[in-house]
Parts: structure tokens; sequence; C-alpha cells
């Protein structure tokens, strides 16, 4: 079993710093800068990279919390709607986060004239690493905290239970999909390969785990993020389908 650790904050020196915004910064910091080394390998403009990831951070910021407050618990931002600033209580959608990405990301693109699919595929190569950075800052402070378990991977809480612990699950997943990343580069995979790898492995994982958490609101018996998963995979599913007929798509 895995010891429970909490790290809520950060002393340097007199500044306190959150714990879960340093890791979530740094993660935001290396999936940009991995995605423009990808984009300079391939003859892109990582400058252009860097440009896009910080219109796309605002426009993940924003919806995700749009997402959480309008899928999760709606009933309570109505009774108290200031709270809906309240970003520091916690509340963001990981969903809400990757689709005002790719929204602030489409408008970047058409702004710049620049080619969507090819820049997409270059930044979604760094986003696993981001993932995996950011979901330490999860575990430390345990805000996904799962059904119980006897899983060797289960982390033992203050009370002596043993629950899954859904923000350090994302973590590994994001670790295994980045070396999973590093293997395509060297085989030159080409455009959409990250985009539909993603797509892909991550509505499924999200799909799974799901059924792991405990507080998350369930429509029909599925949380938000299931049917977004849903989507997701049949989204990559399409993207897959469309590359085979594009001349410059090699696996």
């Amino acid at each position: 079993m895995i010891p429970y650790l909490e790290i809520k904050t950060i002393q340097l020196g007199p500044l306190t710093i959150q714990a879960w915004g340093l890791f979530v910064a740094i993660g935001i910091f290396v999936g940009a800068w991995m995605g423009a080394r990808m984009a300079k390998r391939r003859g892109l403009d990582g400058g252009a990279v860097w440009d896009a990831s910080a219109w796309i951070v605002v426009g993940a910021m924003v919806m995700a919390r749009v997402f959480h407050v309008a899928l999760y618990d709606l009933a309570t931002y109505l009774a108290d709607p200031l709270s809906v600033i309240a970003v520091w209580r916690g509340g963001m959608s990981m969903f809400g986060g990757l689709v005002g990405a790719t929204l602030a990301g489409v408008w970047f693109m058409r702004r710049r004239k620049l080619d969507f699919w090819k820049y997409a595929d270059a930044m979604i190569y760094g986003l696993p690493f981001g993932i995996g950075i950011g979901r330490i800052g999860c575990f430390l402070i345990h805000d996904h905290p799962g059904t119980l378990t006897r899983f060797i991977l289960g982390v033992r809480y203050p009370d002596g239970s043993i629950r899954h612990d859904l923000g350090f699950y994302e973590s590994i997943y994001g670790f295994a999909i980045a070396i999973g990343f590093l293997v395509l580069a060297r085989r030159n995979a080409k455009p959409p390969a990250y985009i539909v790898t993603f797509l892909v492995t991550y509505g499924i994982f999200r799909f799974f785990s799901d059924f792991l958490r405990v507080v998350d609101a369930r429509y029909l018996g599925l949380t938000p993020a299931q049917y977004l998963s849903l989507v997701m995979v049949v989204a990559g599913g399409l993207v897959w389908y469309r590359s085979r007929f594009r001349a410059d798509a090699r696996w």
C-alpha cells in the first residue's frame, strides 16, 4: 500500500506556495516546452507554440471552472453565486480544461494562419508530461479520493481506510503515455499520431477510472467525464480514419 503523504503548502523563505498550484504550473511549463521542442523538430515555429500556450492556459482555466460549476455542483453555486469565482477553494474540470484549450488553440491557429493539425499534434506531445507532473499536486493534497480497495497501489488514509487515489493514478497514466510518446518520437511518428494516441488512451482511462470516484455527480449512472470520455474515443477514431487519407500521415 502507498503511505498517506499530504503536503498542501510549501514554504520558501517568506513565501507560502500552494503545492497543487506549484506542480500544475511546472506541468504547464514542461508540457509547453516539450511541445515547442517537438514543433522545432518537425520544422515548425517553436515560438508560436509558446504564444499559443499562453492563450491555451487561459482558455483551459476558464472552461475548467465553467464545466465544474455547470456539471458537477450547480446547486451549490446557484445558492452562492459569488463562490463561482472562488477558484482557490478548488473545483476545476479536466475535461473542461481540454475543451477550453482546444477552443483557444483553434482560435489562435486560425488567427495566425497556422496548420492546426500539425501544431496541435506537436503540442499534444507535451501534454502527458504536464499531466504526469500536474497530477502529483493532486496526489499531495488528495483531492480525488476513490472507493475502498485492497489494491497494492491503494493509499492508506489517516482514518485507516485504504482507497484508490485518482490523482495518483492519473499521474501514473501521464508518465506512462509520456514514455510511449518518447518511443513514437524515436520512430519519427507523423501527425496525428500524438493526437489520436492521447484522445483514445485518455478517453479509455478516464471512462474506467471514474467508476472509482465517490463524490462526483452522476447522470444515469455515469459522471460527466465518462460521457465526454466516450466522445473523446470516438473523436480519436475519426481523426485516425481521416489521417489514413493524408499523404503525409505515417505511424
